[in-house]
Parts: structure tokens; sequence; C-alpha cells
């Protein structure tokens, strides 16, 4: 019978390589036209491969981590005909999109055009919802390989809608001892388990190991008063309309964008081989979000242009567009400052690690409520850290605390952040 040779085909503008993040198929299977043969990887996008024919799998590439050239053999497929020994080879894809990361966490590599898309799925809430019937559970197949690693029934796993996700079975582990969802051969110890780093937590692992190795960070964090700012809100919200809800964010993002001008070096890349800074007019600004799966940094662009209103309407929509996966390669790419939170999850600071090229990060931390004196008098006032980190090479301590402290003033008299 003859032999089709699925090559890997050019799934985006100027990629050598992808790599393998998870097989649908094995040798011997027999599979149909349009079938998932593999999920491919390259920086944030992954692509599901599909068999453009039907037939028998008698050969794969390599197994899940390994990177495969473009062009290269990714599935041997032996199908029906009375020609012997003939190759063909698979078509490139013609014309590539982009697949894909709360809003708030850190950062990720540059993204690139990709062909199919894979979309992430919407993080499923903590608790364990009704379980759906057991010919009816669906799952991805590292979800299927690290139940049947751990020992659990996917059946027996609450999940939102009958597929099981990363999540619910963190959550099934997590709560289920208490709650009774437990199966009774899960109370004895678990054994250890093995996790080879692939896929997206590689490129992430990746992209952080380059920006702690190549950047001297310096973090900077300062207490900010955000009583008045909370109340301005709360009233905009009250007569907000059909306008979208205000968090706190875009009302930050002004105030990030009026003092960026005074403080250029903040809103910068460097690229170091060629020792060049660039100082950027317009203030893209990098929204890390995290996904199930990974985190991604969609951009507002040119934020500086856009009222609190928009801001908000632009945070829902970049933030939705990541997790749903519908996100475009150009609203992945060229921020010149970040922001990131880790929402109500908080904390009294953080050091975030600096998205490179970029030379500064900012992050804004939890809000707590405390006593304080404001004049001779004691009253309950909101207040929230912020913290900043700067590349050292391009930003001194002296303007990271100055800028600040601008922000500071324009966050804690909330009026101005409005006024030309």
């Amino acid at each position: 019978m003859p032999k089709f040779i699925f090559n890997l085909p050019d799934i985006g503008e100027g990629i050598a390589e992808a790599e393998i993040v998870a097989w649908h198929v094995q040798v011997g299977d027999k599979v149909t036209e349009d079938q998932p043969l593999a999920d491919m990887m390259t920086d944030k996008a992954t692509v599901e491969m599909e068999s453009p024919v039907s037939g028998v799998v008698t050969k794969v590439a390599g197994d899940a981590g390994d990177v495969i050239a473009i062009g290269a053999m990714l599935v041997e497929i032996e199908v029906a005909g009375d020609a012997s020994n003939e190759t063909v080879a698979a078509p490139t894809v013609a014309e590539p999109m982009l697949a894909p990361v709360e809003d708030e966490k850190l950062h990720m590599p540059e993204p690139v055009a990709m062909a199919k898309v894979v979309a992430p799925p919407i993080a499923p809430t903590a608790v364990p919802h009704e379980a759906p019937a057991a010919d009816k559970v669906t799952a991805s197949p590292a979800v299927r390989q690290r139940a049947k690693d751990l020992g659990v029934d996917l059946a027996e796993v609450k999940s939102a809608g009958g597929h099981v996700r990363h999540a619910d079975l963190d959550a099934f582990l997590t709560y289920g001892s208490h709650l009774g969802y437990r199966p009774a051969h899960m109370n004895a110890r678990r054994a250890d388990v093995s996790v080879k780093v692939i896929g997206m937590r590689r490129r992430i692992a990746d992209n952080m190991a380059a920006s702690k190795r190549h950047i001297p960070h310096f973090t900077y964090v300062e207490e900010i008063d955000v009583t008045a700012i909370e109340a301005m809100r709360a009233d905009l919200n009250a007569n907000r309309g059909a306008k979208p809800k205000l968090t706190l964010l875009p009302m930050l993002i002004v105030a990030i964008c009026k003092t960026i001008p005074q403080f250029p070096m903040i809103n910068a890349r460097f690229d170091d081989e060629a020792g060049v800074v660039t100082r950027h007019g317009a203030v893209h600004l990098g929204m890390a979000t995290q996904t199930e799966a990974g985190l991604m940094v969609p951009v507002i662009r040119d934020a500086q242009d856009l009222n609190i209103w928009q801001l908000a309407t632009e945070i829902l929509r970049l933030a939705d567009a990541a997790r749903s996966g519908s996100v475009k390669s150009e609203e992945l790419s060229g921020s010149t400052l970040t922001i990131t939170s880790l929402g109500p999850l908080g904390g009294i600071a953080t050091t975030p690690v600096i998205n490179r090229p970029e030379v500064a990060i900012i992050g804004p931390n939890k809000i707590v409520e405390r006593p304080m004196f404001v004049g001779d008098t004691i009253e309950a006032r909101k207040l929230m850290n912020l913290s900043i980190s700067c590349d050292h090479r391009v930003v001194d301590g002296w303007d990271a605390a100055s800028y600040v402290q601008a922000l500071k003033k324009l966050i804690e008299t909330p009026v101005l952040l409005f006024a030309d």
C-alpha cells in the first residue's frame, strides 16, 4: 500500500521548528480524514494538526516535548490504493491563523501566527460541579494521562459541561477528601509523579530564565491610599448606564499613561545586543493574563488615547479573547510596558519579572482596609501597595521611585486623572 508522508507544514512566518505538545494517535491507529493527529506549539501558539487522508499510522516523528523542523516528517500513514511504495508529501498551510493566556500574572515570549486555533478552555470554578454520565466525560489527552498517572477515574471528577480540565482535577484532589468526592483508593498516599516540562510551560520557563539571566532587576514598592479613587469608581459605576463596570485597572492605566511623558525611560525597550534603548512615545500596555493554557500578554494599543470607559471595554475584550483563543497575533506583540496583578489573591508586595525586552513592569497588589492617621484623627482607609520592577541598566532607582511617587499623587488625588 502507498505511504502518505505528512510533513510538518509552515505554521507561521519565520518559524523554523515546532514542539510536539501532545499526540492524539499512535502507531497502529486507524485515522480518518480531518482527524486530529498532534498538537504542535511554537512560542505562545498551539496548532492542532489534522490528517489529510484516511489510513493506518505506521510512523510518528517523536515523543511529546520533541522539537520538529518545518518540512520534516510528522506522521507516516499507510493509505488504501493500488500503487505500491508510493510516497506523497502533505501540502503546506495556505492561510495561517493565530492560535493561542486574569487578567493578571506574568508574561510570555512574543507570539507568532499559527495554523488552526486550539482555544484554551475557560477556567472552571474551584468547587466541583455535578458529574456528567461516565460515557459523556471528555478531556484532553494530557488530562487523561495525568488522571491515569494519579489513579483517578475521570467519571468521578466534577466538572462544568462534562469536559474535565486540569483545574477540575486539581479541585478534585484538593477538595475531594472533605467533600466526599475522593474515591477510596485515593485516601492512600499518592506516588510521586514526574511531569515533563513541555509546551507552554517550557516557553514560560525559557522566557523567565532569559529575563532573569540578562536583566539586572530591582523592585521598588510604595503604599498608596486608594480610598478616594475607590469612592470615585463606585460613583462612576452607579451612574455608568450601558457602559462596562469599572475595575480599578482602567483608572490605574490612565495614571500610568499621564505620568509617562515625565519619565520616558520607563516606557522603553532595550535591544541589548545592539546596545540601543528605544523610548516609545505611545504606550502599548501589555496586560498579563492568566488562562488555563498558560500566561499570555495581550496588548492595549495606544492606551494613552483611551478614556477609562474605552479602557474598561478593551480590557474585557482582550481578556476574553485570550481565554477563548480568539486573540489575534498583532494583539499579542509589541508591548512597551506591562502591568501585572494577582487580583483578589493579592499579597503584601510582589517582585514581578520584566517582560523582556521591556525595561519595566508594574504590579498593583491587593487593597486592604486599615486604620491610619489623617491629620489628628484615625480613619479607616483603603490602602494598596504598588510594585515596580525595572532594568537597572536603563532605569535608575531614583527615576523608578520618582515615577511611582508621581503615580501616587494622581491616584490619591483622582480628580487629577481627568484634568488636562
